[in-house]
């Protein structure tokens, strides 16, 4: 094999028992992911903002922006359930670039994943140390999930993973909700299998396990754009988009039909400035049809301290280091509008 196997790593449980969640963290936990299962059961009309960094970059900044999102909970808790993004595994479409905290806990030092497997669940759990936040993160990669599932309360399943089987069976096996994006090419009906395959049971092979989920009923769609045969990017959160999949989903046997519109990628071109636009636009459209409002369960949107993006080498206190995002002040101005039009 053309492999350096360089070293063995810690299991998750290893990791776990290393850094435990304390009993109250998991109250604090336990807490949260009824309030936000109810929201994809159609039990509460709570209003979802998956919201935060494209990428996890670093500690301090992370922390930082997500306190500030704590001081506008507490202004919107009667209708909006902020999850702050702590996305510590970022896909690259050509493979090169920086992967996330997990493969580079510092992004200007080599990869090391020992140490990235142990940034990321220190950041994790303080966060709800700090915070109170349980918080979302990718699903990268399916076989590592269990290094922080005793602290998330939201999965996404990327666009470039959606189609993968080990995505799908894994997110059979998960108890919160789990968020299926649309593939780059658009196609809804790769999306719609995989919601279909992640509420159904399975038998597989997991972390050298034979294992049986027992499917998750909270699997949903996450419509973020897509990208047309010339390499053009095209958006999906239209009206006329969400009604098409209230139609989709009303002819499938899916339970707790439902959608979390990302407001960034293709949708917006990654002009992040946009991602206020079409925030209100898909509010309008919840306002405009009842079954419409029922389908969406909330957005998804990349901010965090600075307006925009930079290069690593940079080293700006709180700006992306991959896809632009929307800037601190500009964010708590739309957490507050949005729960104003609610």
């Amino acid at each position: 094999m053309n492999m350096n196997f360089k070293r063995k790593l810690p299991t998750p449980l290893e990791i776990k028992e290393m850094y435990p969640l304390s009993d109250e963290l998991a109250k604090v936990k336990e807490q949260n992911d009824k309030e936000i299962q109810a929201v994809f059961k159609g039990e509460s009309d709570k209003f979802v903002l998956v919201i935060g960094p494209c990428s996890a970059d670093r500690e301090d900044a992370v922390l930082d922006y997500i306190s500030r999102l704590r001081k506008v909970q507490e202004k919107v808790q009667e209708k909006v359930i902020i999850i702050p993004r702590i996305y510590t595994n970022k896909p690259r479409t050509t493979g090169d670039g920086y992967k996330g905290m997990l493969h580079q806990p510092n992004p200007n030092e080599n990869p090391d994943m020992l140490k990235g497997v142990i940034a990321i669940r220190k950041l994790h759990m303080k966060a709800m140390e700090e915070t109170g936040f349980s918080c979302a993160d990718e699903m990268l990669y399916p076989e590592n999930h269990r290094y922080l599932s005793d602290m998330l309360s939201y999965v996404a399943i990327g666009a470039r993973s959606v189609e993968d089987q080990q995505h799908r069976l894994t997110a059979s096996g998960l108890s919160i909700p789990v968020g299926m994006k649309n593939p780059t090419s658009g196609d809804i009906s790769v999306m719609m299998n995989s919601i279909t395959a992640a509420q159904h049971k399975h038998t597989f092979i997991y972390r050298g396990w034979e294992v049986e989920s027992q499917g998750n009923p909270m699997a949903h769609a996450i419509l973020r754009g897509y990208v047309n045969k010339h390499g053009q990017s095209l958006p999906n959160y239209h009206y006329e988009d969400l009604v098409a999949l209230l139609e989709t989903y009303n002819k499938t046997n899916l339970v707790n039909p439902g959608v979390i519109v990302d407001t960034n990628h293709a949708n917006s071109g990654k002009k992040w400035a946009e991602q206020v636009r079409i925030a209100k636009e898909i509010l309008h459209s919840t306002r405009h049809n009842a079954d419409v409002c029922k389908l969406v369960k909330g957005l998804m949107i990349e901010s965090y301290i600075e307006d925009g993006c930079q290069k690593v080498e940079e080293g700006i206190y709180g700006k992306s280091i991959t896809d632009p995002c929307l800037g601190w002040e500009k964010t708590e101005r739309l957490i507050l509008d949005i729960a104003d039009l609610r």
